[in-house]
């Protein structure tokens, strides 16, 4: 059984699992805030706090949300969390997922989410090699083995669909968050963000990287979603945590060190030199001539719909094919273009 097949499977029976929690546990958080103008908002990462949520982070801190009438809780994933089920099930009000094809093969699955921001505008992920053994393109991928993280499978299952690739000429073998597995020689490829400098800092200078976005897949990363429910009845909770959002992102980039700062108070266990150095990256990701036009976390429905196309392409869905209203709403971002773009 592939990685791909189990984590689709513990997808679909967690999802499964914490809706009959759900049943009983509802959507009180931003029902009873609600009464009180305050909304308690649980915002489900997909995996461990990192430099993806120094916006949230700053927001908090500078009492963006708390203007809004949010009270944010950031809730870590990890690797044997299901981020989306949990959204889902109503555990908690909104998600940010590492890459939008999660948000489609939920919805193929017939998981009721969309996404409704892309806070990075263009993906970070890459696939690292050494020197002496480089992987300079998709080809060069042949006959290696390529260890990545469960939930980058599909990425890298699309990636050698679309360069012709099949699948049983890589061995593909599982990853935590860490790199080492290159320097021991277990793997000939790691995968990770180029914005995780901490855990690139152990491959030296002569790691050659192939960024997935040069590669040929176009994705967005850090997208935001929410329940259809949520998006239908509680759209202006999901708009005061974008204003907010998009005002903390924006002082993280025009305020970097305190920025970095403000992440480490917050999660002392995240380095602060590594950190300072990947916190330009980070905003370039989140600011750029897409968000100068239409704001902080724009999407494009041109790239959505190439997304789309291409998993469906490649065969990716084993449900039915989705379309472009069936994975993303625009209605969140119709409601706070002003804001957004004040800051973009």
């Amino acid at each position: 059984m592939s990685i791909f097949t189990m984590n689709r499977r513990r997808f679909v029976l967690g999802t499964a699992a914490l809706g009959g929690m759900a049943a009983t546990h509802s959507l009180i958080g931003v029902q009873a805030g609600l009464a009180q103008d305050v909304a308690k908002v649980r915002m489900q990462l997909g995996w461990l706090a990192s430099n993806g949520i120094l916006g949230e982070v700053a927001a908090i801190k500078k009492g963006f949300f708390a203007e809004e009438g949010v009270e944010l809780e950031i809730v870590p994933g990890g690797p044997n969390i299901d981020g989306v089920a949990g959204v889902a099930a109503g555990q908690s009000q909104l998600g940010m997922t590492s890459s939008s094809p999660a948000i489609m093969l939920a919805r193929s699955a017939g998981i009721p989410i969309k996404a409704f921001l892309a806070g990075y505008q263009k993906h970070p992920f890459s696939y690292f090699s050494l020197g002496k053994n480089p992987i300079r393109t998709p080809q060069d991928m042949i006959g290696k083995t390529v260890a990545t993280q469960p939930s980058a499978v599909i990425l890298l299952r699309a990636l050698l669909a679309a360069n012709g690739i099949a699948e049983d000429q890589v061995s593909i073998v599982n990853m935590g968050a860490d790199m080492n597995q290159l320097i021991t020689g277990q793997a000939d490829v790691v995968t990770g963000w180029n914005t995780n400098v901490e855990a690139m800092q152990i491959l030296g200078p002569d790691a050659v990287e192939l960024m997935l976005w040069d590669a040929g897949l176009q994705l967005y990363a850090n997208v935001y979603f929410a329940t259809d429910d949520q998006i239908d009845n509680h759209g202006d909770v999901l708009a005061r945590f974008t204003r907010a959002a998009a005002k903390g992102w924006a002082y993280v980039r025009d305020n970097q060190e305190e920025g970095v700062d403000m992440l480490v108070e917050a999660y002392p266990n995240m380095q602060r030199a590594p950190e300072l150095l990947a916190v330009g990256a980070v905003s370039n990701y989140s600011f750029g001539e897409t968000t100068k036009a239409d704001g902080w976390g724009t999407m494009s429905p041109a790239l959505w719909e190439a997304q789309i196309k291409t998993y469906a392409d490649l065969g990716q869905f084993s449900g039915t094919v989705p379309t472009l209203d069936d994975v993303v709403t625009f209605s969140v971002l119709d409601a706070t273009v002003d804001a957004r773009r004040a800051v973009g």
